[in-house]
């Protein structure tokens, strides 16, 4: 791994451990020679990640829509800067540039983001790891009603395994380096028991 993708709040969220988390994955990111690629704003917790990761000597690239510029004020002090069109721009890009996906505590443009790249390995359109880093148990409920959609038999266990887990930075990024995905060959049929 070279380059991971942080999904994450623009704004700090209620509990302080929140940005204390976004900055030592920053640092750590920086620590292990990773560059941050991320939304490319300087507020809320995706300030805070990009920030400790220049200031501990890391690469923080940034790609963030013309529109969100002055909303999200983008970040002036990056590695890299990539303004694009269109959200749909912004996600790919940010994939294309990544060789995993993490997303700290964040609201909905956080789950989508990382729900999207989730659903690009359950179609196996690329085969890099997914973190969630649990900080005091902010994805607790995400993560009940993924084991929900298996039990359902609304998702695969092969595929519930794509998502890894920590509460803790460097365990997280652990996981994610000795990371095999699984191939499954067929993953649509008409079998309900499948």
């Amino acid at each position: 791994m070279k380059a991971i993708c942080v999904f994450c709040g623009s704004s700090m969220g209620a509990n302080p451990a929140y940005q204390l988390a976004a900055q030592r994955l920053g640092e750590t990111l920086a620590k292990k020679g990773l560059t941050l690629v991320y939304g490319g704003g300087n507020v809320g917790l995706m300030g805070v990640v990009a920030d400790a990761t220049l200031a501990a000597g890391g690469q923080a690239i940034g790609v963030i829509p013309k529109f969100l510029v002055d909303k999200e004020l983008a970040h002036q002090n990056l590695t890299t800067l990539h303004m694009v069109d269109s959200m749909h721009d912004r996600k790919a890009l940010m994939a294309s540039l990544s060789d995993g996906f993490i997303a700290l505590p964040g609201g909905y443009g956080t789950l989508e983001e990382f729900c999207e790249v989730l659903t690009w390995a359950q179609l196996g359109l690329h085969q890099k790891p997914h973190g969630l880093l649990n900080i005091e148990g902010y994805y607790d409920a995400l993560l009940t009603f993924f084991n929900h959609a298996v039990a359902e038999k609304l998702v695969r266990p092969v595929h519930r395994s794509l998502v890894l887990e920590s509460s803790n930075p460097q365990s997280l990024l652990s996981l994610m380096e000795t990371y095999k995905p699984q191939s499954v060959a067929k993953w649509i049929t008409q079998n309900t028991e499948s």
